[in-house]
């Protein structure tokens, strides 16, 4: 996550949604006052600025807008560009499954990955309920219960997606790709018609929403 007064922008880092990436292009030309929340090398540097804040919910890279509540006012945040990255939930699916596989510290979902294949994996109850809690714009809901979002940017169709960004900011972003899993390229092979049609009914509010196709 990215607070910006000086540029008057939040960024809000889904997972698994090449946030990353974004949040690195976004640094190079960062203010001196944003706040970088997240793992990035700036983020690191700038830690410390987040201690004194008080934030309604947690203040973490995944933060949602409803979380950043006392960080921001929501006299602020009207005055906000409020954007995020989506993924195409098939694709994303068996990213986050590649990522977990790949984890050492102690949660639930790294201990299932690691010991289930990928469809047994996803239709466990705990993956989910953590899918279908927790479609985009979850995120982009603040603590009244507003949704507040100037640019869902889908990462199939970055150039496109990011010019209201970019017109926002006033210059434009070079968006590199980090944090690549060891999987397969085509998500498609991950998966049978029964578990497509899962993932669909699951994720079908934003793939309604953002025109997805398996």
């Amino acid at each position: 996550m990215i607070i910006s007064k000086a540029r008057s922008y939040v960024f809000v880092h889904i997972p698994k949604t090449a946030g990353t990436a974004l949040t690195l292009a976004l640094e190079a030309r960062a203010a001196k006052d944003d706040l970088i929340i997240g793992d990035t090398p700036k983020a690191r540097q700038r830690r410390k600025r987040l201690a004194d804040l008080t934030p309604a919910g947690r203040l973490w890279k995944h933060a949602t807008l409803a979380d950043i509540d006392g960080v921001l006012s929501a006299q602020e945040l009207d005055k906000m560009f409020c954007f995020t990255l989506v993924r195409n939930p098939w694709d994303r699916a068996v990213s986050y499954y590649h990522w977990l596989r790949a984890q050492s510290f102690d949660h639930p979902a790294v201990g299932l990955a690691q010991e289930m294949a990928f469809g047994p994996f996803l239709r466990h109850p705990e993956t989910v309920r953590a899918f279908r809690n927790s479609p985009a714009d979850f995120y982009m809901i603040d603590a009244a219960g507003n949704e507040r979002c100037d640019a869902y940017i889908r990462i199939e169709h970055l150039a496109q997606d990011l010019k209201p960004l970019e017109t926002h900011l006033g210059f434009d972003l070079t968006v590199g790709r980090v944090n690549s899993s060891d999987r397969a390229e085509d998500y498609r092979s991950y998966y049978d018609d029964d578990l497509a049609e899962f993932v669909a009914a699951l994720c079908a509010e934003d793939i309604a929403r953002f025109g997805y196709e398996f």
